[in-house]
């Protein structure tokens, strides 16, 4: 037969047993030989325990210990948990749908990490990536970034998810220790393990 327009959509449905549950239903029109539409077949998917996932998988990004933020593949912000609203502070609909790199990062970097973006767009993962972030108040934070690409079902890449870890403090430290030693009143050095 002729190719027919087909149509996802998930909705609930409600069981005999009045358990609520998800069905992705996709949809395609039925013609006859005149290409007249002459009905619609539903092939429906229970998605009941992936949405359960979803959400779970969410609940911890947002609750997890270190600054999680996504992109879609146009580079807007599509996750924003909760550490990385307290580190950077904006809130989540502050960021929500705004470019990432235009509106975040430091103009010196705003090259570097859209190319770990295209990167981990591509699929290719980038480990311990220092960059400085913008805070709402203006303040300038150094975060060590682990980026990922991020799929759907399919495997299909829909964006990318970094995780993040303020190392200002730890930097600040450093260079403390460096000055230190270059100003110290005695003879330093250093011998590696080798």
């Amino acid at each position: 037969g002729r190719g027919g327009e087909t149509a996802n959509f998930e909705f609930p449905l409600m069981t005999k047993a009045g358990v609520r549950i998800y069905v992705l239903l996709n949809a395609t029109t039925r013609r006859d030989d005149q290409g007249n539409v002459i009905g619609v077949v539903g092939i429906g998917q229970d998605i009941t325990g992936r949405r359960a996932q979803e959400r779970e998988y969410t609940r911890l990004i947002d609750t997890a210990n270190a600054p999680i933020f996504g992109v879609d593949t146009e580079g807007l912000v599509n996750v924003w948990n909760q550490c990385a609203m307290r580190l950077v502070g904006y809130c989540t609909n502050e960021v929500m749908g705004h470019s990432l790199v235009k509106e975040f990062i430091t103009d010196d970097y705003k090259t570097a990490v859209q190319a770990v973006l295209d990167r981990a767009l591509q699929g290719a993962e980038t480990e311990n990536f220092e960059f400085p972030l913008i805070t709402k108040s203006g303040m300038h934070i150094e975060v060590l970034l682990n980026a990922t690409a991020r799929r759907d079902e399919q495997g299909c890449i829909i964006g990318v998810v970094g995780i993040g870890q303020d190392i200002t403090a730890r930097l600040a430290q450093e260079n403390e220790y460096t000055k230190l030693i270059d100003t110290a009143n005695a003879p330093i050095f250093g011998v590696d393990t080798q």
